[in-house]
């Protein structure tokens, strides 16, 4: 068998996780998540944007807020499909509170808000 070393990066470790979101495997997308932190391989809005797409198409609410925090204090660039997914996820979650407050910090942080 013929044995590849490839080094994770950016690219490959967003792949992975929007390949986890597909499937519907967040806590899969989680761990790529953190062990790229781990590795010290840079985080951006695609990946973020990934990771919390994740947790919306699971339910998982709460675990995507925390990768919205992180990505705020990590100061990666929050866009609308950000807000969209972690509003969704609050949405599938039966949590209504929290999406005013995202719409709030969309203001906040000078986010286009689309119609």
């Amino acid at each position: 068998m013929v044995q590849s070393k490839f080094e994770s990066n950016t690219i490959t470790c967003s792949a992975a996780i929007s390949a986890c979101r597909q499937g519907g495997e967040w806590e899969k997308a989680l761990q790529r998540s953190s062990m790229m932190a781990r590795s010290m391989v840079e985080s951006n809005t695609i990946t973020f944007n990934a990771a919390i797409s994740a947790c919306e198409k699971s339910g998982e609410w709460q675990k995507g807020l925390q990768l919205s925090s992180s990505m705020a204090q990590s100061a990666v660039e929050s866009v609308t499909i950000t807000f969209n997914a972690a509003i969704s996820a609050c949405e599938k979650g039966g949590e209504w509170k929290k999406p005013l407050q995202l719409f709030g910090d969309m203001g906040r942080r000078h986010v286009q808000h689309e119609a």
